[in-house]
């Protein structure tokens, strides 16, 4: 998450740069956390600093994405779950392979959604399938997402970087200011409340992840 950060903010004052294709492997965008790894829920319940400042990589990452000047289009092939998604979100457009599965189980896992990602979500998907995307935790297909809204092109399998690259192209043909205009127009609107509504969700997410029903939950889904 640090690295993707750090990858994002170099582009911030790349005035040759129109378009930028975020992308995975041909098999996988990305599997979520690691439900096996007990260090990443270890607490250290002395130190609140350090967990609030360790729990705020995934949505520094996520606002360093959305904040780019330039058009981010993601090409996902194969799975991408949780914070994968949410990454996705930040993204101005979402192009996926057609054998694409995608999931939040973040609810199923005892912790909210966080990183800022419901009002991004709900500008795609509306109120009512944001929450039936969180609370049932149904794994989705491309056809389904694309049908929700959740993404916006759906292309053969290996495909997915080809068509991001044609978006691409088409965007360059525009002025460079052009596209960041609107862009940060676009954004300036559709996210005008959302830092009110989720500057807490990570301590939301933290405090729920402490619970025992919460480690009963990772328990539970990781042995699926």
């Amino acid at each position: 998450m640090v690295e993707l950060t750090d990858v994002a903010l170099s582009f911030y004052q790349d005035r040759d740069i129109s378009t930028v294709i975020l992308k995975g492997t041909s098999e996988i965008f990305s599997a979520g956390v690691d439900l096996k790894d007990p260090a990443r829920w270890k607490i250290a319940e002395d130190d609140i600093e350090g967990i609030r400042m360790s729990s705020a990589r995934g949505p520094n990452m996520c606002r360093a994405w959305e904040n780019i000047p330039q058009l981010t289009i993601s090409a996902v092939e194969g799975v991408n779950v949780g914070g994968g998604i949410a990454l996705t979100l930040c993204c101005d457009w979402r192009v996926v392979a057609d054998n694409s599965h995608m999931l939040l189980p973040e609810a199923q896992i005892g912790i909210p959604l966080s990183w800022q990602s419901v009002p991004r979500l709900v500008n795609l998907v509306g109120p009512s399938k944001a929450k039936q995307l969180v609370l049932l935790g149904d794994e989705l297909d491309s056809k389904t997402a694309l049908d929700l809204g959740l993404v916006d092109y759906v292309v053969p399998s290996g495909k997915a970087l080809e068509k991001a690259l044609v978006l691409a192209e088409r965007v360059n043909r525009n002025p460079r200011l052009v596209t960041t205009l609107t862009k940060q127009s676009v954004n300036a609107y559709a996210n005008a409340l959302a830092h009110l509504s989720t500057h807490m969700d990570v301590d939301q997410a933290v405090l729920s992840g402490m619970s025992g029903a919460a480690v009963q939950a990772r328990s539970r889904f990781g042995s699926r």
